[in-house]
């Protein structure tokens, strides 16, 4: 799956080693730490001016002093959590980063001092922020509706599409329910993988297209990266802009995020609209924050609620993934943590490596996470541990 991205270490290998290595030290190491982050070790979030209201836990009636264990949870799991960033109604109320190793997608890995300024790849959490963009496009009527046929944007690849592709639709697509034959599960470097073919062949949307279909649509759950990169495909066609640009004026700009980067495979330059996205914390938990406002943001509609709901109702058991446990909607997972003995339901964009955005509706609440838990058996695990045991513990009112 996406979330195993193992491409961009393979990338970098052919680049000028130090070439990368200054490019890592200068956008990555954020040298310049942001004043008063260090003063502040228990979370008190720091004051950027990005749109986000500060307060203190206890305000939003939560217990600042059990969010205070949260650093000393993720040691006893040897975590390589690299930040924590909470919101409850509306407003930042924690944030917590650390250093650690990471693999930024492009970059040597190494050791990162990681600070309310530093992006961090969202790898398969680039999923969850497609779907919304697929939605800003319905709402400003560039696509009619997620009923609409695949194969309808993509008549150049006529010749090479598989039987069976005209009863595939965007919404198939979205749900990852399309029925091709798909393979991410294999390592990097085996030859059936499907995934290592979006970064490296020269037209990955004709080698999608090309898969033969193993189930009729709406039958078969099935983890599909190729399917999302068609859907960001679809957006760059209907909007005449780079998924990036689309993403940035519909978005990201209502947002108030400005320092976002959405990386390209560099062997054939299409955009990595299932992978790519890198973000600050604080800025992706702007995302979760949306969701959970039904697609508002400080009073702003950026996205319709119609689209919201659709987006986050379960459609499909998550067969294979996560013990079966998740459910699946519009790229985004749907599921539940038992905490203090009650079982609280939540919304998450997940990225492998243990990028995580939780949205908890019932307590108005937003967790986010980064995290270099790459190829290791439990990543992400600790994210939704201190969600559990201690994040939402910490409510200490429902409303």
């Amino acid at each position: 799956m996406t979330m195993r991205h193992r491409f961009p270490r393979l990338l970098v290998l052919g680049a000028s080693l130090a070439l990368a290595l200054t490019a890592s030290l200068t956008n990555l190491r954020a040298d310049d730490m942001t004043p008063g982050q260090q003063d502040h070790p228990c979370g008190s979030p720091a004051a950027l001016d990005d749109g986000w209201t500060i307060a203190a836990p206890e305000s939003v009636g939560m217990d600042g002093a059990r969010l205070c264990g949260i650093a000393a949870r993720l040691g006893l799991r040897s975590s390589e959590v690299h930040s924590v960033v909470v919101a409850r109604h509306g407003r930042l109320v924690f944030e917590q980063y650390f250093s650690g190793i990471d693999q930024p997608w492009g970059y040597p890995e190494g050791r990162i001092e990681f600070t309310a300024t530093t992006r961090h790849d969202m790898r398969s959490a680039s999923k969850s922020v497609t779907s919304l963009l697929v939605g800003i496009a319905i709402d400003r009527k560039l696509i009619a509706s997620a009923d609409e046929p695949v194969v309808k944007f993509f008549p150049e690849h006529r010749s090479v599409k598989s039987a069976g592709w005209d009863a595939i639709t965007l919404r198939h697509l979205l749900t990852m329910s399309s029925g091709i034959k798909w393979d991410e599960t294999l390592p990097w470097t085996h030859p059936d993988n499907d995934e290592p073919h979006l970064a490296f062949d020269a037209d990955p949307i004709g080698y999608v297209l090309g898969k033969p279909i193993a189930a009729p649509p709406d039958t078969l759950w099935n983890y599909n990266g190729g399917g999302t990169d068609l859907l960001g495909n679809v957006i760059e066609q209907v909007s005449g802009k780079p998924l990036e640009a689309f993403a940035r004026e519909t978005l990201f700009q209502p947002l108030g995020i400005t320092d976002l980067e959405w990386k390209a495979y560099p062997k054939n330059g299409k955009i990595a609209a299932a992978a790519g996205l890198r973000l600050r914390p604080r800025d992706a938990a702007k995302i979760g924050q949306l969701v959970l406002n039904g697609g508002k943001w400080n009073g702003q509609q950026i996205i319709s609620a119609e689209w919201i709901a659709q987006s986050i109702t379960p459609r499909f058991q998550a067969v294979g993934y996560f013990g079966g446990t998740l459910f699946y909607g519009y790229q985004w997972w749907v599921g539940r943590s038992l905490s203090e003995g009650k079982e609280v339901r939540w919304v998450g964009a997940f990225g492998w490596g243990g990028q995580r955005i939780i949205v908890v509706p019932d307590l108005d609440l937003v967790m986010m996470t980064t995290a270099a838990q790459y190829g290791q058996p439990k990543e992400g695990l600790a994210a939704m541990d201190i969600l559990a045991n201690i994040i939402i513990p910490a409510v200490r009112d429902a409303h």
